[in-house]
């Protein structure tokens, strides 16, 4: 099929993947933030876990639902771009109320309102987030799979980088308000960030829509054709089988890291568990500038994928990439100043980067292209399934294993990347054995 696809412009593979821009720009905003946002209104530390446990479940029930729609949907803007345009309206939205909680209760706890905007906040990321990944495997032949899915990770670390950075920088350059009018309230520097975020969402999801045009239907009809042995029955490729291992160690990792990285460094360097303090917020804002460091790295290291995994394979440059995050994570208790912590986060950058990428590419080669959408909707159980499982043993976890310190957590991320290392070389890739075979 690839042979038929036209090869595309930077430019061109820029335009399509835009939109991810954006949606990690407020995805970004959501995971620097939630934690504290959500302390503030009541939730206590060790039960944080069952309020990011929104964000895998809504994940795993949409998105092969989205998938699957959108390999069957044709109008006017195409399959993939009407469920990218309607997730980003109702992501706005959500960026605009969630902060806004505690004027939204009349009888029910600010906590729940924004447990629930954090709920359709993740349920509409996820309405965008899927057809995004199927727009780049629909348009780009095999040969550019790597280098779309590379160029979507650059923008997904810019739009992190400025999301994460954002409630420091309005805070501290521009001088607003880091402190809240009221207890219980969110600061106005953070909410200022979040109605930034939802600007910068839907402009970006209009411009792919506006700028990229999709194959029409009867492209994938003549292909289907090709491939009736592959499409009489449905099947869940090796390859994708495989790479759940890894993805589990991976996003079994990033979701401690995403739960405790705020009330970890808050009480290691700041010597506060109160999330109505000065510093607690302080802490919030420096993790938002860590978090962006990562996303910013992922976004420089993005376009050197390509050129690594063609060199030395892909399962190779990914399990390269999670051995670096792993350690990073593990050096974490080597630091006593949270400055520091810059070094261990480019560590993690590297990771990411290749966590956005490389599972992707390898995986887009081994599904049939007429359903990509609902493929690459069934391999998000890969991201929900473990993230999910940690948020349900979370609270065990916390209590037994990590001793009731959110910075044990972090460790225990750093060995499950390592894990997640070491299973990527089981992961049958057809590309790499053509490059072993050269």
């Amino acid at each position: 099929m690839d042979k038929h696809k036209k090869t595309l412009s930077f430019w061109q593979i820029w335009n399509l993947s835009f939109g991810f821009l954006g949606i990690q720009f407020g995805f970004a905003l959501q995971n620097a933030n939630a934690s504290r946002i959500l302390q503030t209104f009541g939730a206590n530390v060790e039960h944080l876990n069952w309020f990011w446990l929104v964000a895998p479940l809504t994940g795993m029930i949409i998105q092969p639902i989205v998938g699957y729609y959108s390999d069957r949907t044709w109008t006017k803007l195409g399959r993939r771009r009407p469920f990218f345009l309607a997730g980003a309206i109702l992501t706005s939205l959500a960026l605009i109320a969630m902060p806004n909680a505690p004027h939204l209760a009349s009888f029910i706890s600010p906590m729940f309102i924004g447990g629930g905007m954090l709920m359709i906040m993740d349920a509409s990321i996820n309405i965008s987030m899927e057809p995004f990944r199927a727009l780049v495997a629909d348009k780009l032949p095999e040969e550019q799979h790597t280098l779309g899915f590379s160029v979507q990770t650059m923008l997904i670390g810019i739009g992190a980088v400025i999301g994460s950075w954002l409630p420091y920088i309005l805070g501290n350059i521009f001088g607003i308000s880091k402190e809240a009018a009221n207890e219980g309230e969110i600061s106005p520097n953070v909410i200022w960030s979040f109605y930034i975020g939802a600007f910068v969402l839907i402009s970006s999801i209009i411009w792919t829509v506006v700028t990229t045009k999709e194959y029409p239907p009867q492209f994938y009809d003549e292909e289907e054709k090709k491939d009736e042995k592959i499409q009489k029955k449905f099947t869940i490729p090796k390859t994708m089988i495989q790479l759940l291992v890894v993805q589990f160690f991976s996003w079994f990792a990033l979701f401690s890291m995403w739960v405790y990285t705020t009330p970890a460094i808050a009480s290691r360097f700041y010597g506060t568990t109160d999330p109505h303090s000065i510093q607690f917020q302080e802490a919030g804002d420096w993790v938002g500038i860590l978090f962006g460091i990562y996303n910013g790295v992922s976004a420089i290291i993005a376009l050197s994928l390509p050129l690594i995994a063609k060199r030395i394979g892909r399962r190779s440059t990914h399990a390269l990439a999670l051995s670096i995050g792993g350690l990073s994570f593990l050096s974490f208790f080597l630091f006593k100043n949270d400055t520091w912590l810059i070094l261990p986060m480019v560590g993690v950058g590297i990771a990411w980067g290749s966590i956005l990428a490389m599972p992707y590419a390898m995986l887009a080669n081994s599904i049939p292209a007429k359903h990509m959408g609902v493929y690459m909707g069934l391999f998000n159980l890969s991201i929900t399934l473990p993230q999910i499982t940690n948020g349900l043993l979370g609270t065990v976890l916390f209590k037994h294993v990590y001793n009731g310190n959110p910075f044990n957590a972090i460790l225990a991320a750093g060995i499950c990347m390592i894990l997640g290392a070491f299973s990527t070389y089981f992961v049958d890739d057809k590309l790499d054995k053509r490059i072993v075979k050269q």
